[in-house]
């Protein structure tokens, strides 16, 4: 282990003590962010795993609703008939300080056109009931998908802070705390290395002056 470039002396031994105590201390405290943060993490992955599941799931539903009208109506038709939504969607943004990451807070409101009217943007004369169904689920799908973004935004923020928050932790596990401890040992060997020659030339010089 590299020694640090300091004078062996107790002023020097002092500093480099005070310095090791809050090395460990802050060794300790981010160690415990860390875990919290995994901890954390593991718990929005499995949402995140949940909502993402669920909504590829009734995705993939709606898509074949999609695939069956697409066989019955004609592409300009379908078209026509979605071109104009009946439901507006406004989002507010807040964050959430989780373990000094900052985190977004998506609220989505939704606000439909003609609330007596339903979600659908047509008549029912000339359009079929899988069409329906197929908007009817996507209209229901969107909160999940809405929370699933939120969600994954949170689990990437928190991945890049668990990485410096390591980073940090095994710098002060594996350099800068051996480094500390190993230039406090050398020090004190170096005092305790002056201090027997001191001792020893005073016992000389008194063994002198008892022999004049």
């Amino acid at each position: 282990m590299e020694l640090l470039n300091v004078n062996p002396n107790r002023m020097e031994l002092s500093k480099l003590k005070k310095r090791l105590v809050t090395a460990k201390r802050g060794h300790k405290l981010l160690k415990d962010k860390q875990d919290e943060l995994m901890r954390r993490f593991i718990d929005l992955v499995k949402l995140n795993n949940r909502l993402r599941k669920a909504v590829e799931e009734e995705l993939l539903e709606a898509y074949k609703d999609f695939v069956l009208v697409g066989a019955l109506t004609s592409t300009d038709f379908l078209e026509e008939a979605v071109m104009f939504p009946k439901e507006e969607i406004t989002l507010e943004i807040s964050s959430e300080n989780i373990m000094s990451v900052v985190v977004p807070r998506m609220k989505f409101i939704r606000k439909l056109e003609d609330e007596d009217g339903g979600i659908f943007p047509y008549g029912f004369n000339n359009t079929s009931h899988e069409l329906d169904r197929a908007l009817s689920k996507l209209f229901h799908i969107l909160p999940k998908l809405l929370q699933l973004g939120e969600v994954e935004k949170t689990c990437n923020l928190l991945t890049d802070e668990i990485e410096k928050t390591r980073r940090r932790v095994n710098a002060l596990e594996y350099m800068t705390i051996p480094q500390l401890e190993a230039t406090i040992k050398y020090i004190r060997m170096k005092l305790d290395e002056n201090e027997r020659a001191n001792l020893t030339r005073l016992m000389k010089v008194k063994d002198m002056i008892a022999n004049q």
